[in-house]
């Protein structure tokens, strides 16, 4: 039976209760734990600090074995919270086959924003005024 999400856990800070809360939250709520900061130039400009991170996105890395690194957004995990980018990918152990590494969003910063989508760049006007 699949565990039923509550707002309850929010409010507790327990470390157990808000694992439990991240891992069985819905996905509308999950997308929320998505978002990654901006760069200063972007933050200036759009006049928000952070911004939920989407497919074609630049991010630099900050945290982990690649940071400093940037790439464009491969892929965003929902389920997962996690985001893959080109470029970044481990090699196995038969040396052959490389995987995309998953990268948490909080461990990124959006250094240039994809805003071919409209509706994606009215919110961000909205968001300045």
């Amino acid at each position: 039976m699949k565990a039923r999400h509550s707002t309850a856990w929010v409010g507790s800070k327990q470390p157990r209760k808000q694992r439990k809360y991240r891992y069985n939250a819905p996905l509308h709520i999950k997308a929320k734990f998505l978002s990654a900061p901006l760069a200063k130039e972007l933050r200036a400009k759009h006049g928000t600090r952070t911004v939920r991170v989407r497919t074609g996105d630049k991010v630099r890395v900050l945290r982990g074995q690649f940071k400093g690194r940037e790439g464009k957004v491969e892929r965003v995990d929902m389920k997962e919270t996690k985001v893959f980018i080109t470029k970044i990918d481990l090699v196995k152990k038969d040396g052959a086959t490389r995987v995309p590494y998953p990268i948490n969003p909080s461990n990124l910063i959006i250094v240039e924003l994809d805003l071919t989508d409209k509706q994606r760049a009215a919110k961000l006007k909205t968001a300045k005024k």
